[in-house]
Formats: structure tokens, C-alpha cells, sequence
């Protein structure tokens, strides 16, 4: 084999068998960036749980554009019940009108594909601001699955953490500590669309309890949606 040869193979073999969390979130920009849908809207059967039982069952519709604008509107369109992230903040409404704003604390709108909209440098700022630490990583097995867990270095670490699919490259659980409070999430049942993935089935847990399930229908990417629904200023009920 020849030494430039060689030299290929081994940056190759080393950049697909990344050492740390900057090579995993490498590989995922890599794959994705400029390729991830830049809409994505769904419906979602949302179930609540109480003590490990269920007490509500809701519809959800939901719709994004890449990288930061998400609602979702929660039951039958008439209603005008639905909530708008935008930048820092919240705004839920109330048949229609603004009820009340709140800071905006999803990071999943940024972690199921926002993140492909940004460079590199940025990607590794909004992560350290969500609390996860990029010097700690390790890999391990979910669903006999190799998973890639960036944010803690073995399975004891009581850290924030979150776990990214070997094979696809997609986000596939999140850990996160609240003081002693545990909070998790787990991201399954992925279907492709286009050069894009998604998951189709998502478990929340609090301190190792059900408190929701939500199961996605409907799945539609780069479907046209119109800018105007993220509107805070101007309500618009769903069509």
C-alpha cells in the first residue's frame, strides 16, 4: 500500500471512530449540514402519566422551521390554544389571545436538527450554554445500539448529558439534572425523510417516572408552512 494511501486510510479510520465530543458533533454536522430538512410539521398523540399511570390523552399539531421557529397548537384549531418559541421566550395563547410569556428553555428545536443550521463554533457555544461539558465523552450500548454520550465519561456520571446514535447520527436520548431532580428523554422509532431523520416515538421521564408519551403522525419535511404562524404579534389559527 502506498504511504499517501495509508496516511487516507488511517485519517479516515480515525475521523469514523471519533475520540471526543468535538469528533462526534463533527461527524454529525458533516452529514447533515446543508442537507437537514428546513421544515418539519407533524401531529402528535400526547399522553400524560401521573404516578405511573395514565390520566390524560391529547392531541398536538406541531410545526418548525429550521433553526429556531416552533409551535404548537394543543387540541382542535378553533380553540386558538397553542404556544410559539421564538428566540428567549414563550408566548402561549388562549383562544386566541396572548395569556402569558415565559423564557424559552427548548433546546430540543436546536439538538432534532436546528443545530445543522450553524457552524461549528457556534454548535460547541450553545452546547456548553445548555450545560453540556465537551471534555467528557465515552461510548456505550442503548436498545443493543451503539450509542455515542457526550456531557459524562461512564454510565454513573450524574451529569447532562446527551446520547447520539452511532449508525444514523441522530439525537437519541438527553439526561438532564435539575439540583437532585433527574430528567430524561428518550427519542425512538426514527423513520428517514429525505436526508433527514426523525423520531416517531418519545418517552419523558422525571426521576425515572412516566410523565409523558408522545407518538408522531402525519410526518411531512420541506412542506410549505407559512412564516406568518410565529407571529407573536398577530395571532393566526391553524388551517
Amino acid at each position: 500500500m502506498k504511504f499517501a494511501n495509508l496516511l487516507l486510510l488511517i485519517a479516515c479510520s480515525s475521523f469514523s471512530n471519533p475520540k471526543s465530543a468535538d469528533d462526534v458533533l463533527a461527524l454529525m454536522h458533516k452529514k447533515y449540514a446543508g442537507k437537514w430538512m428546513k421544515s418539519f410539521s407533524f401531529n402528535q398523540t400526547t399522553e400524560n402519566y401521573r404516578n405511573d399511570s395514565l390520566i390524560k390523552t391529547a392531541t398536538w399539531y406541531e410545526s418548525l422551521i429550521f433553526p429556531d421557529k416552533f409551535r404548537i397548537d394543543f387540541g382542535n384549531s378553533e380553540d386558538g390554544n397553542a404556544a410559539i418559541f421564538t428566540n428567549d421566550s414563550v408566548y402561549s395563547f388562549r383562544k386566541g389571545l396572548l395569556a402569558k410569556v415565559s423564557p424559552n428553555e427548548d433546546d430540543l428545536t436546536f439538538l432534532l436538527g436546528g443545530m445543522y443550521f450553524f457552524s461549528m463554533d457556534i454548535i460547541k457555544s450553545r452546547m456548553e450554554k445548555l450545560g453540556y461539558d465537551l471534555k467528557k465523552y465515552y461510548f456505550t450500548t442503548l436498545n443493543n445500539k451503539k450509542v455515542y454520550v457526550i456531557g459524562a465519561e461512564n454510565a454513573d456520571e450524574k451529569t447532562n448529558q446527551i446520547w447520539i446514535d452511532a449508525d444514523k447520527l441522530v439525537f437519541v436520548k438527553f439526561i438532564k439534572y435539575n439540583g437532585p431532580q433527574k430528567e430524561e428523554g428518550i427519542f425512538s422509532n426514527h423513520i428517514k425523510l429525505g436526508k433527514s431523520w426523525t423520531e416517531t416515538s418519545v418517552d419523558f421521564y422525571i426521576d425515572d417516572h412516566l410523565i409523558q408519551k408522545e407518538t408522531y403522525h402525519d410526518c411531512q419535511a420541506d412542506g410549505a408552512i407559512d412564516p406568518a404562524i410565529f407571529d407573536t404579534g398577530h395571532f393566526r389559527f391553524r388551517k
